[in-house]
């Protein structure tokens, strides 16, 4: 997906911030990129199937203790995301969104649409992903997350 998303930007030359041509702003951008398969993606994911789709496929919820473990090593990679990737910025390469932020963002609400908000008790978290959010517009948002956010429905 991010080979696909960096392909697009250049083929349709969209606005800069998405894809910065600062080559500083741009290096942010492929660090974060870089890291985030192994980091959020798959603890996102970890929760997101241990909340989720392990319950329905065998019919009953995981072990507390185990679920326990899944979420303290999302936390663990949050932390270190708010650390090493926010900071004190509004988003990951600075002053604008960038296809870093809407990587991030996508795969922590799989762990929301788990039951697991993770933006609770993360002020910091919370805030970015709100900037996100209006950065992307409300509509645009809600129509790009609204089947994961059904799951916990189901």
């Amino acid at each position: 997906s991010v080979a696909i998303l960096l392909y697009l930007t250049r083929k349709f030359k969209t606005p800069d911030h998405w894809y910065p041509s600062d080559l500083q702003k741009r290096a942010r951008v492929d660090e974060y990129l870089s890291w985030h398969h192994t980091n959020i993606r798959t603890k996102s994911s970890e929760v997101f199937v241990s909340k989720f789709m392990l319950p329905v496929l065998v019919g009953q919820p995981l072990p507390p203790k185990k679920l326990e473990g899944v979420v303290e090593e999302l936390n663990a990679v949050l932390k270190q995301f708010e650390e090493q990737f926010l900071q004190n910025k509004p988003f990951i390469a600075g002053s604008e969104v960038s296809l870093a932020d809407l990587m991030a963002l996508v795969e922590l609400m799989q762990p929301v649409g788990a039951g697991h908000n993770l933006f609770e008790e993360k002020p910091k978290l919370a805030e970015w992903r709100s900037r996100v959010e209006a950065a992307v517009g409300p509509k645009l948002f809600e129509e790009a997350h609204q089947t994961i956010l059904k799951a916990k429905y189901m």
